[in-house]
């Protein structure tokens, strides 16, 4: 039976979005900001949509239950003071409640501040001053070869590839390239420039895995990540960093990578750096990113210009802070602007809305690919077969562990060691205005901390603007102290603590052979540079000059310049890390099939080829011994590189 709320549990729910996101009227209010409530918005309407059809049957009866609870203390029909009592009260009442309520706020404000709105457009967007997205015309065709099965289909190839990321299209470049038939099968669906809508909700349906971010296992880690055709080079941030030498070095002498440390590894990284065009040319630094370097300057922290992967002949400052829900210049030079199109231009072919079942082996090597394909129009399902003596897993280290245990090989190291770069952010409010929106989201790095304990530390970096998500991570004490926070969104600088961690993960599989992610974030060294990276950033912004300064998630006031700066430190250091206290995202995931020596501890040789299994390699940054420590773009494709250089 689908999940349904009956009326009253509708009702509790529209409430306690219009307690979130409240009408608490101003005199002086042109624009209606401080006037509009969640419901005038339709967020309530899209909320119910999204937990109807989001929530397994399990959480959502729980989440009937604390809406009967709600209701049954009467949160409906009473003033807004009376509900923010009663909203704190229930995120109280247990961990699974403060999770519950937690959700609810965010994805109030999320829908919120995302939506365009009405004929009038979204009040909240202009209280801002936040022009909202450029919608440009479909310009450009799609030219990657696609294959669209319209009923149960039997192929055959010489490698087929699951994935079609940063790992999977540069595998399918070098094999295709060298004359191998190659068919690459990719889970989400193939959009290109002329498809990107460049609103988060939209977005996140249509180009991230799960829609959009989703809790770990064990709740403690809200997860994203790309699952459309070019994987995350089409919705990363384009920051594009070399491997560094540390992490090169313990690969080889740890794991038996005794290459990685020399000139062919090094070959692996420029031929990647090369084609898809990173370069400095484009690394606008917009208000954030002077706000970074001028923290950092203050402190006499290192601070380096970002290379990013952006063709600066179709670089536009206005539109490519949006890139991140999808490129609509073309600028970006994600794999499928490049090397699904070498693939493409091969004879490689493409699946996209193909979801890979397992991995067929015969007498212990590779056979081939059970998926099935699913019309996105209809939804009708076929069968595909694909028949082929070498398998290549690139589905992400998210998938490609899931996609092993369901095919029962790899060994006993499947789905251990996964590493999530955990990441939180701190935001800056300062008085002249910053507009994240206007330029690169990433294109600076303050890496003073990257390697600072045991070789272990955290980078600092600037994100791209996201109205929705962020306003979320806004200190939520009542509605209007809300409101009036949140309308300073365009003289606000956030920034993202990255922390390289030592400490890891696992995925399993659930009794469907669904994905499952664990991530305790219990490893102490990782705790202190999470907590370091925080108090690094609060410092920073206090030296840039920002007025008020919060981490995200904090439940109480942002700091005031005059305050306190170390007292303010020692209460948000006072906050527990994951749900209830600093949140803990992640955008980068790795490590989780990994290679090395020992078949007791990786999963593949060194040379990216399962122990276990002949024929079947993994190429994506689920292979990577440790994590990369820095965003993961180019080393990700470097070990394809390498992975596929094996192969022939």
């Amino acid at each position: 039976m689908a999940n349904a709320f009956t009326t009253k549990q509708r009702a509790t729910l529209t409430s306690i979005v219009d307690t979130y996101v409240a009408a608490v009227p101003r005199d002086d209010d042109p624009t209606g900001f401080f006037a509009a409530k969640g419901s005038d918005l339709g967020t309530d309407a899209v909320l119910e949509q999204y937990l109807t059809t989001k929530l397994p049957a399990e959480q959502f009866t729980g989440l009937q239950q604390l809406l009967d609870t709600a209701e049954l203390v009467g949160l409906n029909n009473q003033p807004l003071n009376v509900r923010e009592v009663i909203v704190g009260n229930l995120s109280r009442i247990s961990p699974e409640t403060t999770a519950a309520m937690t959700a609810l706020y965010t994805l109030s404000v999320l829908f919120s501040y995302s939506l365009p709105g009405g004929e009038n457009g979204n009040p909240l967007w202009a209280g801002m001053g936040y022009p909202g997205p450029a919608q440009l015309p479909p310009q450009t065709p799609k030219t990657l070869s696609v294959i669209t099965p319209a009923a149960d289909t039997t192929l055959d190839a010489d490698v087929v590839i699951v994935g079609s990321g940063s790992g999977g299209g540069v595998a399918a470049a070098v094999l295709a390239e060298a004359g191998k038939r190659v068919i690459v099968l990719e889970a989400g669906g193939y959009r290109n420039e002329s498809d990107f809508v460049q609103l988060e909700p939209v977005a996140y349906h249509n180009l991230f895995l799960r829609g959009g971010f989703f809790p770990s296992a064990d709740g403690m880690v809200s997860i994203a990540a790309g699952s459309t055709v070019g994987g995350g080079s089409t919705v990363n941030w384009s920051n594009s960093l070399l491997t560094p030498a540390t992490v090169r070095k313990t690969w080889a002498e740890e794991f038996g990578l005794t290459d990685v440390t020399g000139p062919s590894f090094d070959e692996h990284l420029a031929a990647v750096f090369e084609r898809i065009g990173c370069c400095d040319k484009v690394a606008v630094q917009n208000e954030p990113h002077q706000r970074l370097s001028e923290g950092a300057a203050a402190l006499d922290y290192s601070y380096g210009i970002a290379q990013l992967n952006i063709d600066p002949e179709r670089f536009d400052p206005a539109l490519v802070g949006y890139s991140g829900m999808g490129d609509q210049t073309g600028a970006k030079q994600g794999t499928m602007k490049t090397f699904l199109q070498d693939a493409s231009d091969a004879g490689a072919q493409l699946l996209p809305n193909t979801r890979a079942h397992r991995i067929v082996t015969r007498d212990g090597v590779a056979a081939g690919v059970e998926a099935t394909y699913t019309d996105p129009v209809t939804g009708t399902a076929h069968r595909v077969a694909i028949n082929s003596p070498q398998v290549v897993a690139a589905a992400g280290s998210l998938e490609t562990p899931a996609l092993l245990l369901r095919s029962g090989i790899g060994g006993p190291a499947v789905g251990t060691g996964l590493r999530l770069h955990p990441a939180t952010l701190v935001s800056g409010i300062y008085d002249d205005r910053q507009e994240p929106w206007s330029g690169p989201a990433m294109a600076g790095v303050m890496n003073e901390f990257a390697e600072a304990h045991d070789g272990h530390g955290y980078l600092i970096e600037c994100v791209q603007h996201l109205p929705g998500l962020f306003t979320a991570t806004v200190p939520w004490l009542s509605g209007a102290q809300h409101k009036e926070l949140a309308k300073r969104y365009q003289n606000r600088a956030d920034w993202v603590v990255l922390v390289k961690d030592r400490g890891d993960g696992s995925v399993t599989i659930d009794a469907d052979g669904e994905a499952v992610h664990w991530y305790p974030f219990t490893d102490e060294l990782d705790r202190r540079h999470f907590r370091e990276g925080i108090e690094t950033s609060i410092r920073m912004h206090a030296a840039a000059g920002a007025q008020q300064i919060y981490a995200a998630g904090q439940p109480f006031a942002p700091w005031q310049r005059g305050e306190d700066l170390e007292a303010f430190i020692e209460k948000v250091n006072q906050l527990p890390i994951g749900p209830g206290g600093t949140p803990v995202f992640s955008a980068h995931q790795m490590s989780s099939a990994r290679m090395g020596a020992d078949p007791q501890t990786s999963v593949a040789k060194p040379s990216g080829e399962l122990h276990d299994t002949p024929g079947v390699w993994i190429a994506d940054a689920s292979a990577m011994p440790t994590c990369s420590g820095v965003n993961p773009m180019i080393t990700v494709m470097a070990v394809a590189r390498r992975t596929a250089t094996n192969m022939l």
